[in-house]
């Protein structure tokens, strides 16, 4: 079963729809970019942003400044920016080659030291010089796309030269990529340090799962369609799964994946943040402080993780040697930069319970991990079974639970299984699914990037989807008991997976407890 958009709705005439569909262009600005060299500039930062230009969603004038160590210039910096965009295939941002002198013209790279304070005065200079030459108004967004280590030089060498302000009354905002610290005591340490360089209403900090079409369409089928609030709660759904599967390795990445883990990398992040979309309730409005205060409280409505409760509600796992597309693959401890006895977990899974009105009772399985079978993140809101069978035994052991699913990647959509009759004299019964998605509801081939939406909200002031200093360190605050316990226990309690392999024994035995079972992806 298939579901099409509803055209043509009288609907369509009212001011306030058609201002929440209206696309606006930024005020002209000045994006700066320090790790102006790095892997996350060239794969989504840059495409991202000549994905906006060829939309048109980019203001005129609009420029980059790229600070870096290495000895680039300008003309080495757009060859291989343009390079990095042509890697993009099949992309509008690739093909638009008249797009891309255009964006090119704007480009600018300082080679700079990130420890001396003469190199953010030879910033300060060139950025006046580009407010002067593309009109950009003293407007600046700093990105800093380096390991979280220079974080903290960063925003001071900023504030030393006076550029957490706009010039000539224009605004600066920073973008602060994750992990935004690593325990609870380093996030409010970082946020203490960017506090007193910049405003909260001055920084963004950035998690890409919640530029995703997907994440943002939940409050849309949450708070836009009447029929669902009445059984969004605890008296109809029986338990949430929250999946966020990768099927490659650490990609190269053994130095970071070493120091994180995958409760660092994944789920104090965008597992949470998922998490908070699922439970919170509906906002005042949809102001960026209306929606983060509600994901706050149901942060801290999580229940409290006991030290002695660790073995009977989370799992964590590495994987070993295994195969992908048929072909081997080595084993984490295998890997470049990871060593030999290494107990970093590759893969976890949690029970939460979120202790408020709605939600009591009902828990929230978490999973994800590293060389899982395959690339697979989805929200599984499953509901209860109902109360009494009229079909006799046969059909009460057939029937299966209702389950909206929300698809975030990499087939973005909705899907909601539900029990219907099979055709036929006899009454038989089957689950069938009614199922949207973004590609054959709406033509789309291609959905703007999670990195194009947040870029573009950045430089419009828009901070909803990105998290705020009190839910970043609410979020550390539910993990710290686990961080603690687990960063100690060495060996102990560390389980192991297959590579290609949808996770540990013990992570299936979690769910098994409570009478219930991980849903096939």
């Amino acid at each position: 079963m298939k579901v099409s958009p509803v055209t043509g709705s009288a609907s369509d005439t009212n001011p306030l729809r058609a201002g929440l569909r209206r696309e606006r262009v930024p005020d002209p600005c000045t994006m700066i970019i320090f790790g102006a060299t790095g892997d996350l500039t060239r794969r989504k930062l840059v495409p991202s942003l000549v994905g906006l230009g060829a939309k048109g969603l980019l203001p005129g004038g609009f420029a980059v400044v790229g600070v870096s160590r290495s000895s680039w210039n300008d003309e080495r910096f757009r060859r291989e920016m343009r390079d990095a965009v042509a890697e993009e295939e099949g992309t509008p941002a690739a093909s638009n080659a008249a797009g891309w002198e255009e964006f090119a013209a704007g480009l600018r790279y300082l080679q700079g030291d990130f420890t001396r304070d003469e190199d953010y005065r030879r910033l300060a200079a060139l950025l006046d010089r580009v407010d002067a030459d593309r009109g950009t108004g003293g407007n600046r967004v700093f990105y800093l796309a380096v390991p979280p280590s220079l974080y903290p030089t960063i925003i001071e060498g900023l504030g030393r030269a006076g550029l957490q302000r706009g010039a000539g009354g224009g605004w600066a905002r920073i973008i602060i990529e994750k992990p935004f610290g690593r325990d609870l005591a380093t996030a409010c340490a970082l946020n203490q340090v960017v506090m007193s360089v910049f405003r909260e209403a001055q920084t963004y900090r950035i998690d890409h799962y919640l530029g995703k079409e997907t994440v943002q369409n939940l409050l849309v089928l949450r708070f836009a369609n009447t029929f669902l609030e009445p059984t969004w709660n605890r008296h109809y759904i029986d338990h949430v799964q929250i999946t966020v599967a990768e099927d490659i390795g650490i990609a190269g990445r053994g130095g970071y994946y070493e120091e994180a883990g995958v409760l660092r990398d994944m789920f104090q992040n965008h597992l949470l943040q998922l998490l908070c979309l699922v439970a919170m309730e509906a906002p005042v409005d949809f102001a960026a402080d209306a929606v983060r205060d509600e994901k706050v409280k149901v942060l801290r409505a999580i229940r409290p993780i006991e030290t002695a409760e660790i073995p009977h509600l989370a799992v964590r796992a590495q994987y070993q040697a295994g195969s992908r597309a048929g072909r081997p693959v080595p084993g984490y401890r295998e890997e470049d930069e990871v060593a030999p006895a290494s107990t970093t977990p590759t893969f976890a899974a949690l029970r939460l319970m979120v202790d408020n009105w709605r939600w009591e009772g009902v828990p929230f399985y978490l999973r994800s991990g590293k060389r899982m079978t395959k690339k697979d993140s989805e929200i599984a809101v499953v509901y209860r079974a109902v109360p009494h069978v009229l079909f006799g035994p046969e059909a009460r052991a057939e029937m299966v639970p209702n389950v909206i699913t929300l698809r975030i990647q990499p087939d973005e959509g909705i899907s909601l299984k539900f029990e219907a009759k099979l055709p036929g004299l006899a009454l038989r019964m089957r689950p069938v699914n009614m199922d949207f998605s973004y590609g054959s509801s709406f033509g789309l081939l291609e959905l703007p990037s999670a990195y194009e939406r947040l870029l573009l909200d950045c430089m419009l002031g828009e901070a909803t989807l990105f998290t705020r200093r009190d839910e970043v360190e609410a979020a550390w605050s539910v993990l710290a008991p686990l961080l603690s316990a687990w960063d100690g226990a060495g060996q102990d309690g560390l389980a192991f997976y297959e590579a290609g392999t949808w996770g540990p024994a013990e992570a299936d035995a979690l769910l098994q407890k409570d009478g219930r079972r991980w849903r096939r992806l």
